[in-house]
């Protein structure tokens, strides 16, 4: 345990804290986010394709009472008999039909029973620039007209209605907002006109029936929420490995220290040797002369009796 104390430091704390929340997001956002789109792409594409092979049914049997349409009815194709309402046409901006600009065209259709629905009857490029063209209105009297049921695509705030040019325009295909514009009560939902229908403009074309890249990104997102942890995971891991590898460098430099401290001299060392006894001169007696010392091993009474009796001489 003493050799992990190294990640309760600030920085390994941040890194820890930074790669947590990071993985949370993977697993809790950004993965759902995507697939989430996917599943709804998959959705929709399948109800496009059960609207292709179905007959049209009148738009009556699918009106919702109150709120939005229903989610399984969108793209249903339906038909609606009654007439446009004059002087209700809604400019939407900021379109992109075909990667290009476009002004998409909604207009008030009430039905025979007095009902009001939006009319998206297709869209028109813009001119000089940014400017929205000259409309082609509506045609009078009653009309029968085939079309899709889309769901209201809701607001954001701040994205308000506004006229330009002469013209009421709006950001969102938002049925209670255009309402309001229009000084309407219009259901919850509007009709995208198919071509070749009165009243239509240029058809806006259906989306294509792939279902995109958002379960690749998904599971990219899943696999980034484990790699990041298991890439923290490994940097504790070569800290570790380093950290040991530095001890094990320096307990050798220690052993290496303590052999070099008692290793015999290299040849050519002049070494004192020790004084032997035959070395040891002892002081000069009365007579003048120098005498080897007696071994270390005699005692003085011994060494006094062999100066006496001249053991040594």
């Amino acid at each position: 345990m003493r050799r992990l104390k190294f990640l309760l430091r600030p920085g390994w704390l941040v890194l820890a804290l930074i790669v947590a929340g990071f993985a949370y997001m993977c697993f809790s956002v950004l993965a759902p986010w995507q697939l989430g789109k996917n599943t709804s792409t998959e959705h929709r594409n399948q109800l496009i394709e059960q609207s292709v092979s179905a007959d049209p049914v009148p738009v009556e049997s699918i009106l919702p009472t109150t709120g939005p349409l229903a989610p399984d009815d969108e793209w249903r194709q339906v038909t609606a008999t009654g007439s446009y309402l004059p002087d209700t046409d809604v400019l939407i901006r900021l379109r992109s039909v075909e990667a290009a600009p476009a002004y998409e065209v909604l207009t008030a259709f009430e039905l025979t029973d007095g009902r009001v629905v939006l009319v998206n009857r297709g869209y028109e490029r813009p001119i000089q620039g940014t400017r929205p063209p000259e409309i082609a209105p509506a045609p009078t009297g009653p009309v029968t007209i085939t079309a899709r049921a889309r769901t209201s695509e809701g607001t954001v705030p701040g994205k308000d209605p506004l006229v330009e040019d002469g013209l009421r325009q709006v950001y969102f295909i938002d049925a209670p907002q255009i309402g309001s514009v229009l000084g309407l009560a219009p259901a919850d939902l509007y009709l995208q006109l198919a071509g070749d229908q009165p009243g239509s403009l240029s058809p806006i074309p259906l989306p294509q029936m792939d279902s995109g890249p958002y379960l690749s990104y998904g599971l990219q997102w899943l696999a980034f929420g484990l790699m990041a942890p298991l890439g923290l995971g490994y940097f504790a891991w070569a800290e570790i490995r380093e950290r040991r590898r530095a001890q094990a460098q320096t307990d050798a430099g220690i052993a290496a220290d303590a052999d070099e401290s008692t290793e015999v001299p290299a040849t050519g060392t002049s070494v004192t040797a020790p004084a032997t006894d035959d070395d040891i001169v002892l002081p000069r007696r009365r007579f003048g002369r120098s005498q080897p010392a007696e071994p270390a091993a005699l005692t003085a009474t011994e060494a006094k009796l062999a100066d006496r009796y001249g053991k040594n001489r």
